[in-house]
Protein backbone atom coordinates (compact mmCIF):
# COMPACT_ATOMS: atom_id res chain seq x y z
CA UNK A 1 0.00 0.00 0.00
CA UNK A 2 1.36 3.40 -1.00
CA UNK A 3 0.71 6.83 0.47
CA UNK A 4 -1.65 8.93 -1.62
CA UNK A 5 -0.06 12.04 -3.13
CA UNK A 6 -1.13 15.48 -1.97
CA UNK A 7 -3.93 16.90 -4.11
CA UNK A 8 -2.73 20.39 -3.13
CA UNK A 9 0.70 19.60 -4.59
CA UNK A 10 -0.90 18.12 -7.70
CA UNK A 11 -2.99 21.25 -8.24
CA UNK A 12 0.08 23.47 -7.84
CA UNK A 13 1.90 21.35 -10.44
CA UNK A 14 -1.12 21.42 -12.78
CA UNK A 15 -1.27 25.20 -12.58
CA UNK A 16 2.45 25.40 -13.35
CA UNK A 17 2.01 23.19 -16.44
CA UNK A 18 1.82 24.99 -19.81
CA UNK A 19 -1.72 23.59 -20.26
CA UNK A 20 -3.03 25.74 -17.40
CA UNK A 21 -3.83 28.68 -19.70
CA UNK A 22 -6.55 26.64 -21.41
CA UNK A 23 -7.92 25.05 -18.21
CA UNK A 24 -10.87 26.81 -16.62
CA UNK A 25 -11.72 23.92 -14.31
CA UNK A 26 -10.07 21.03 -12.49
CA UNK A 27 -11.92 18.05 -11.03
CA UNK A 28 -10.64 15.47 -8.55
CA UNK A 29 -11.80 11.91 -8.00
CA UNK A 30 -10.65 10.16 -4.81
CA UNK A 31 -11.86 6.56 -4.80
CA UNK A 32 -11.80 4.73 -1.46
CA UNK A 33 -12.58 1.24 -0.18
CA UNK A 34 -16.17 1.20 1.09
CA UNK A 35 -17.92 -1.21 3.46
CA UNK A 36 -20.90 -1.79 1.15
CA UNK A 37 -20.27 -4.52 -1.44
CA UNK A 38 -20.22 -3.71 -5.14
CA UNK A 39 -23.04 -6.23 -5.68
CA UNK A 40 -25.28 -4.23 -3.33
CA UNK A 41 -24.35 -0.73 -4.53
CA UNK A 42 -24.56 -1.51 -8.23
CA UNK A 43 -27.30 -4.12 -8.07
CA UNK A 44 -25.22 -6.59 -10.07
CA UNK A 45 -24.19 -10.16 -9.47
CA UNK A 46 -20.53 -10.55 -8.53
CA UNK A 47 -18.33 -13.33 -7.23
CA UNK A 48 -17.30 -11.05 -4.35
CA UNK A 49 -18.98 -10.04 -1.12
CA UNK A 50 -22.75 -10.47 -1.34
CA UNK A 51 -25.43 -7.87 -0.58
CA UNK A 52 -26.07 -7.53 3.14
CA UNK A 53 -22.55 -8.59 4.06
CA UNK A 54 -19.82 -6.10 4.93
CA UNK A 55 -16.61 -5.51 3.00
CA UNK A 56 -13.57 -5.47 5.31
CA UNK A 57 -11.03 -4.76 2.63
CA UNK A 58 -9.92 -5.31 -0.92
CA UNK A 59 -7.02 -6.71 -2.90
CA UNK A 60 -6.34 -4.16 -5.64
CA UNK A 61 -3.99 -4.28 -8.62
CA UNK A 62 -3.70 -2.61 -12.00
CA UNK A 63 -2.08 -2.90 -15.42
CA UNK A 64 0.32 0.03 -15.75
CA UNK A 65 0.34 0.00 -19.56
CA UNK A 66 -3.46 0.03 -19.75
CA UNK A 67 -3.63 2.92 -17.26
CA UNK A 68 -1.08 4.89 -19.32
CA UNK A 69 -3.17 4.27 -22.45
CA UNK A 70 -6.34 5.40 -20.63
CA UNK A 71 -4.60 8.61 -19.54
CA UNK A 72 -3.47 9.34 -23.10
CA UNK A 73 -6.98 8.66 -24.40
CA UNK A 74 -8.40 11.12 -21.84
CA UNK A 75 -5.83 13.77 -22.79
CA UNK A 76 -7.07 13.52 -26.39
CA UNK A 77 -10.70 14.23 -25.45
CA UNK A 78 -12.09 17.60 -26.61
CA UNK A 79 -11.26 20.40 -24.20
CA UNK A 80 -9.10 18.32 -21.86
CA UNK A 81 -5.71 19.87 -21.11
CA UNK A 82 -4.38 18.11 -18.02
CA UNK A 83 -4.63 14.57 -16.64
CA UNK A 84 -2.89 12.87 -13.74
CA UNK A 85 -3.63 9.51 -12.10
CA UNK A 86 -2.35 7.65 -9.03
CA UNK A 87 -3.44 4.12 -8.13
CA UNK A 88 -2.81 2.16 -4.96
CA UNK A 89 -2.11 -1.58 -4.91
CA UNK A 90 -2.06 -4.51 -2.53
CA UNK A 91 -4.35 -5.41 0.34
CA UNK A 92 -6.40 -2.40 1.42
CA UNK A 93 -8.91 -1.87 4.24
CA UNK A 94 -12.15 0.12 4.40
CA UNK A 95 -11.32 3.82 4.14
CA UNK A 96 -8.01 3.32 2.29
CA UNK A 97 -7.47 5.29 -0.88
CA UNK A 98 -7.79 3.31 -4.12
CA UNK A 99 -7.20 6.02 -6.70
CA UNK A 100 -6.71 9.71 -7.22
CA UNK A 101 -7.53 11.35 -10.55
CA UNK A 102 -7.03 15.00 -11.45
CA UNK A 103 -8.35 16.27 -14.76
CA UNK A 104 -8.40 19.81 -16.10
CA UNK A 105 -10.06 21.33 -19.11
CA UNK A 106 -11.70 24.29 -20.71
CA UNK A 107 -15.36 24.08 -19.66
CA UNK A 108 -17.37 22.21 -17.02
CA UNK A 109 -19.29 19.76 -19.26
CA UNK A 110 -16.11 18.56 -20.98
CA UNK A 111 -14.20 18.18 -17.71
CA UNK A 112 -17.06 16.28 -16.06
CA UNK A 113 -17.42 14.00 -19.10
CA UNK A 114 -13.65 13.52 -19.25
CA UNK A 115 -13.46 12.53 -15.59
CA UNK A 116 -16.35 10.08 -15.93
CA UNK A 117 -14.84 8.57 -19.07
CA UNK A 118 -11.38 8.17 -17.54
CA UNK A 119 -12.55 6.71 -14.21
CA UNK A 120 -14.90 4.30 -16.02
CA UNK A 121 -12.10 3.17 -18.34
CA UNK A 122 -9.73 2.61 -15.42
CA UNK A 123 -12.35 0.73 -13.36
CA UNK A 124 -13.61 -1.38 -16.28
CA UNK A 125 -10.41 -2.24 -18.14
CA UNK A 126 -7.29 -1.47 -16.09
CA UNK A 127 -7.80 -2.74 -12.54
CA UNK A 128 -8.57 -5.93 -10.66
CA UNK A 129 -10.51 -5.55 -7.40
CA UNK A 130 -11.28 -8.46 -5.09
CA UNK A 131 -13.47 -7.54 -2.14
CA UNK A 132 -12.73 -9.21 1.20
CA UNK A 133 -15.06 -10.00 4.11
CA UNK A 134 -14.74 -11.70 7.47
Amino acid sequence: MADMPSIDAWLREAKADPSFRACGMYLVHNGTVRETPKAEVRGIETDGVQPGDKVTGMVFSYDEAKVAAAVEEARALPGIGYVRVWLNSGELVVGDDIMLVLIGGDIRPRVIDGLQHLVATIKNTCVVERELSE
